[in-house]
């Protein structure tokens, strides 16, 4: 099996566990197993991840501050082509999908990494739910790429595992799930601005909070394409759940609570991942779910983070064996 060929497997089985979730999460079983679940992840398609992978890469650079202008290069080449995928499976399956940008300017010195004024745009599809269209369970992957310098918005950087892997898993979710009906609403998003300081999560979980969302749980895909790490593993099997212990909205009182009765790993996410975790053991044993009891890695960030800062539930997806060497790097041989 080439190199090549078992990333993309890696992929296909690391985005079909989040499948599960969403399926699981939208309707209401009465046996303990549900056969469709698994024609669900026999639909991934392995051919079809690795051209999303390979498209998005050919833009050059998804750096927040990049092009939007040009068809071939840039971020806004990249998001418009998002846009169109999300309206081809919308057009397959009868138009069920609400496929939209949402936008939000961001000024010149908001932090470090934004020299100038930029538009951060999220592109939205909504898949409404037969019963509950206003209850959300929310698949996501970022556009944007950067290199070293985050601040360089014209060198090349394709970004394939980060995160055209975390995209094309959402792409590919948005044509499997759209094939199917749900009680509750599933919106597939590729996110903005996450290596300029998650602008696009921020911008997305304030919107939530405005349209009074009720979110039941984010996935958010960040890296889900490596296998061989920095320290010469190889596996294509092990994944990492991120979750936070608590949510930071809770007040005094029920901090109190948590203190006097226990429950510090008992909070919304850490739910959401044990609910995940305990999922695929159950219809994929042949992955390695790993729970990390924590928000994110040391000193990194994530775009489920914002939501997890607005009170959602939310957790990151990512592959096991990181290589630092080919991350927010410059091109060289």
């Amino acid at each position: 099996m080439t190199t090549q060929h078992t990333l993309i497997s890696t992929v296909k089985t690391t985005i079909a566990f989040s499948f599960l979730f969403l399926f699981l999460g939208a309707i209401q079983l009465t046996a303990q197993t549900d056969t469709r679940i698994y024609d669900i992840i026999d639909a991934v398609s392995a051919d079809r991840i690795k051209n999303d992978v390979k498209t998005l890469a050919d833009f050059g650079t998804r750096h927040t501050l990049s092009d939007t202008v040009s068809q071939t290069r840039g971020i806004g080449a990249a998001r418009r082509w998002i846009k169109g995928q999300f309206e081809a499976t919308s057009k397959n399956c009868n138009g069920c999908l609400e496929v939209s940008y949402q936008k939000d300017l961001v000024e010149k010195g908001r932090n470090g990494r934004i020299t100038k004024d930029v538009e951060v745009v999220n592109v939205v599809a909504i898949q409404r739910g037969t019963k509950y269209p206003n209850r959300y369970i929310i698949m996501s992957g970022d556009i944007d790429s950067r290199v070293s310098d985050p601040t360089d918005y014209t060198s090349d950087s394709p970004g394939a595992n980060d995160n055209a892997s975390g995209m094309a898993g959402t792409i590919e979710a948005a044509r499997v799930l759209s094939k199917y009906k749900f009680e509750n609403s599933i919106i597939y998003v590729g996110l903005s601005g996450e290596e300029q300081g998650l602008f696009g999560g921020q911008g997305l979980a304030a919107f939530a909070k405005a349209k009074k969302w009720d979110i039941i749980g984010i996935l958010n895909n960040d890296m889900i394409g490596n296998i061989t790490g920095v320290d010469g593993v190889i596996d294509n099997r092990s994944f990492r759940i991120f979750s936070e212990p608590v949510p930071p909205t809770e007040t005094e009182r029920q901090r109190n609570a948590r203190r006097f009765y226990g429950g510090e790993v008992d909070g919304i996410s850490r739910q959401l991942a044990r609910y995940i975790h305990k999922t695929v053991k159950t219809y994929m044993p042949e992955m390695n779910p790993m729970m990390i009891y924590r928000l994110d890695r040391f000193g990194r960030g994530g775009h489920h983070r914002p939501f997890n800062d607005a009170g959602f539930p939310g957790i990151r997806i990512m592959e096991a064996h990181e290589n630092y060497t080919q991350q927010h790097q410059d091109i060289r041989t």
